[in-house]
């Protein structure tokens, strides 16, 4: 059965912690699909076509053997369940994992259809830097009907929320970086540099 790997993201923007995500799903899984999606739970900085084409940037980077990432923006929905349901559609026949970070965990219990949603998919839960995964939120999850795992990673200490809020650019991979340039996206960041400058 083929093994399918389910990877949405608000990707706002894509970092290097995507791309180490995206590496590493690749090895393990047949298939990643992977979408920008706008999360109700956040407020987005740039649109969701911006925040697409940069994912796109981020899998063309990787250079993998297998060739096995790829964007599917027809599963993006603020709603899992939608998604999920697009891909049980989609590949009737295939084991499907939901992959999420290791900060949405206990998130999970509000979204939409939750039970229903959980015994629908296996999840895989990445373990990110300061989001431990607690054992009592994953005996809940199980409680409930999930199947969860847990990925034998952990992402680096980059976020795209340092980014928007310091202008943290060690997050970024350099076309990313050069995208957000060219379309002249999270112009905020650029003024309050300047505005740095004029003070000093």
């Amino acid at each position: 059965m083929k093994k399918i790997a389910l990877f949405g993201t608000s990707a706002d923007p894509p970092t290097a912690g995507h791309k180490t995500i995206l590496s590493w799903l690749s090895q393990h899984f047949d298939w990643v699909a992977v979408w920008a999606s706008d999360n109700p739970f956040k407020s987005h900085q740039t649109s969701l076509e911006h925040r697409s084409a940069m994912l796109l940037l981020t899998i063309q980077e990787i250079n993998s053997s297998r060739n096995n990432i790829c964007l599917h923006p027809e599963l993006s929905s603020p709603r899992t369940q939608e998604t999920v349901e697009k891909a049980q559609l989609m590949w009737e026949d295939a084991e499907l994992t939901m992959v999420i970070g290791s900060d949405l965990v206990t998130q999970l219990p509000r979204w939409y259809k939750i039970e229903l949603l959980l015994k629908q998919v296996k999840w895989l839960v990445v373990p990110r830097p300061g989001y431990p995964p607690e054992e009592i939120d994953l005996r809940q999850l199980r409680r409930m009907g999930a199947e969860v795992a847990i990925a034998s990673l952990t992402g680096p200490n980059v976020s795209s929320t340092a980014y928007r809020e310091k202008g943290d650019t060690e997050a970024l991979t350099p076309p990313i970086e050069a995208y957000i340039h060219r379309e002249h996206l999270y112009a905020w960041l650029d003024e309050t540099k300047k505005r740095v400058k004029v003070t000093h």
